[in-house]
């Protein structure tokens, strides 16, 4: 049966799926600056599930953005997703085929490159330690490698999550464009962020 236009998961032209049907286990797609980290801790306070943020697995606390040895993040990584209930929010590609095995659902953000790369620089120079997904202690800059990052090298990655998910047939969320994440917010009774 098709959505009706009345059906409050069904706006803009667009369905969006239910929370409850994503399940227990949700990843959150997308690339750096698309809001992934606000979402997972919405999600995390409304269902009572935990948020890991694989930025803070991937780097080591305390420094100015420096990885972990691989071995050591993928087997954090891995244990991360053997728990039962989780939402965990950051790509990785490398790792992701084994955490979609996992995933009982997934929420895919992408949005405009220049407006991740206007977060970027607000959350870069305002220098928020309490933002969501923030590295404690590490101190936030501009890197030209993340302007690159974002602004070029991650302009079709919803082309890439679209590849990698057609195999695992999960139910999935997209959410194009700022306004469609807003709206996703208030379809699922999240407090939209500001």
């Amino acid at each position: 049966m098709s959505p009706r236009p009345n059906d409050p998961y069904f706006s803009n032209g667009v369905h969006i799926l239910p929370l409850h049907s994503l399940g227990e286990r949700i990843a959150i797609l997308g690339p750096s600056n698309a809001g992934k980290s606000t979402l997972a801790v919405a999600l995390s306070k409304k269902r009572g599930i935990p948020a890991v943020h694989l930025d803070q697995l991937h780097y080591l606390p305390g420094t100015d953005w420096q990885p972990r040895p691989e071995a050591e993040f993928a087997a954090l990584h891995d244990l991360a997703i053997q728990e039962e209930r989780w939402i965990i929010e950051g790509s990785y590609s490398r790792l992701m085929p084994r955490r979609l095995v996992r995933s009982t659902g997934v929420i895919v953000i992408t949005s405009n490159p220049w407006l991740r790369f206007f977060r970027y620089l607000k959350r870069t120079l305002a220098d928020q330690p309490d933002r969501a997904g923030y590295l404690q202690g590490a101190k936030d800059r501009i890197k030209w490698r993340m302007v690159y990052w974002i602004l070029f090298k991650s302009r079709n990655s919803n082309l890439e999550y679209a590849k990698v998910l057609q195999e695992f047939g999960l139910p999935t969320v997209e959410c194009q464009t700022a306004a469609a994440l807003n709206n996703l917010y208030r379809t699922w009774g999240l407090p939209v962020p500001r």
